[in-house]
């Protein structure tokens, strides 16, 4: 979806009024939030696309992560799901079918959660992904606007499936090459998430269609805070930077993304080109992580095991509400 015209849409509808919702579209969070006792409040997110590897186990496998990025995001445990498929059952047979909502079952079944049904109906496009429902203490709970000045911005998971995944569609590089891609997009990111209570986790938010830049302008947007972006921390995969060099295999949402952040962007020294890459559509990404910055060091060894590098990619600073590559 368009984030500059999803923005202009959630800000035309009227929502009404409810003391039990705690989190709602108003600050494009990861997941909305109910509450139901001082105790318990229920997490709700939806995410489906379509396939963007051709294995039909690979793709439910990566769906399923996708979707429980953003309970973990919120800082919630994920306990339940629901499928959504769309299926074009004139075209592909019943093992495709099959093969999908497996590999969602069982990556959700990785994570501790049940998937209890789902709905499908037929489409000309193959299409699917979960509802996960979660749950959180009231008081527990993490949004992605709620930086503080002088917090470190960490980055879980490498940027790059974008680029590399059409690449993929294109032709131009095997599942094979993109094998790294592949895991990353595959593997849950509850291992940093379980550790939120041992810190003081000020926000979070993960990396999907909007790109880097455009969920961290969703950080601080009308927070009153800016962010300095160390782009020589940034970890991509291998090749994303050489085609969004030569401008590439670019997925199509990346322009959009580039004219929803241009406005709060000051690019330095930095070439055009890079805001291809940094604006590059994500699936399951990693997380972007607020905390203080005496405790970047010890959150990062504790992923010392963790399969792709865990870095400081920035820092928050008061004013101008603007994300400035450095």
């Amino acid at each position: 979806m368009n984030p500059k015209l999803l923005d202009q849409v959630l800000k035309s509808l009227s929502f009404p009024s409810n003391p039990a919702v705690l989190v709602d579209t108003r600050y494009a969070d990861d997941a909305g939030i109910y509450k139901l006792n001082e105790d318990t409040a229920m997490v709700h997110s939806l995410d489906f696309f379509t396939p963007i590897v051709d294995d039909p186990y690979i793709f439910g496998q990566i769906a399923a992560a996708n979707a429980l990025s953003d309970i973990y995001a919120m800082g919630a445990k994920p306990l339940n799901a629901l499928n959504i498929m769309c299926f074009p059952d004139e075209v592909l047979d019943h093992e495709v079918f099959q093969a999908i909502l497996q590999g969602g079952i069982d990556k959700m079944h990785e994570a501790g959660v049940v998937v209890l049904g789902g709905h499908s109906i037929r489409d000309n496009e193959l299409k699917y992904g979960l509802a996960v429902n979660g749950i959180v203490h009231p008081e527990k709970i993490i949004t992605n606007h709620s930086l503080r000045p002088g917090d470190v911005i960490l980055l879980t998971k490498p940027i790059g499936t974008g680029i590399l995944s059409t690449a993929l569609k294109n032709g131009i590089l095997s599942e094979k090459d993109i094998s790294g891609v592949i895991d990353s997009m595959k593997m849950l990111n509850n291992q940093a998430a379980d550790l939120f209570s041992a810190f003081q986790i000020s926000a979070c938010t993960d990396v999907t269609g909007f790109g880097l830049l455009g969920h961290l302008w969703e950080m601080v947007q009308n927070t009153g805070l800016s962010i300095r972006l160390d782009i020589q921390a940034i970890n991509f995969f291998e090749r994303t930077i050489e085609f969004a060099r030569n401008a590439r295999h670019i997925p199509g949402g990346t322009l959009a993304n580039i004219e929803y952040i241009l406005p709060a962007l000051d690019t330095g020294s930095y070439p055009a080109w890079y805001q291809l890459v940094l604006c590059d559509p994500q699936t399951s990404g990693g997380l972007l992580i607020g905390l203080a910055p005496g405790d970047s060091q010890k959150f990062v060894q504790q992923l010392s095991d963790y399969p792709f590098p865990v870095t400081v990619i920035g820092k928050v600073e008061q004013g101008a509400n603007k994300i400035f590559l450095v």
